[in-house]
């Protein structure tokens, strides 16, 4: 599972299915994968909430998520999976199909809303326009630990 996570002083999605607004907080682009499971959103829930990439009144990254009260925007994005390695055109095999990654998506959000953070979402297999306003700009990439190998 990957999430590429955003500080944002605001963030919004649309779509034909509405539209979704949050204030200051995270914008959080989620990839599920074939193998993932509960473990690895688990992981990356508490890595969201709890990573210190918010400004104490010093001016250090030294809050949280829940430290600042900040609000999450959670949207699926399977081209994190992307395998660009060969040819012009990404493979997406690594992506988990819709009907694995639909439920954990869906999960993810609600465990980050079960954390206390309040959630937004985008709309999972939809096409989607992603307002970003990128503070800092801080931007980073986490990734549930590796599988052990079998």
């Amino acid at each position: 599972m990957r999430a590429l996570i955003q500080r944002v002083t605001e963030g919004g999605v649309s779509s034909d299915r509405g539209e979704n607004r949050i204030g200051p907080g995270l914008v959080i682009l989620l990839g599920v994968a074939a193998a993932d499971t509960r473990n690895d959103l688990d992981y990356l829930v508490e890595k969201v909430t709890r990573l210190r990439i918010f400004n104490d009144d010093g001016g250090k990254m030294n809050k949280s998520l829940l430290d600042i009260g900040g609000e999450a925007l959670v949207i699926s994005q399977f081209t994190l999976y992307a395998d660009t390695h060969k040819g012009r055109r990404p493979g997406f095999t690594d992506a988990a199909p819709p009907e694995i990654a639909a439920p954990l998506y869906e999960a993810f959000a609600d465990a980050v809303q079960e954390a206390g953070v309040n959630v937004k979402r985008g709309w999972f297999g939809a096409n989607m326009q992603v307002d970003i306003q990128n503070d800092g700009p801080v931007t980073i990439l986490l990734e549930s630990p590796a599988k052990e190998a079998t």
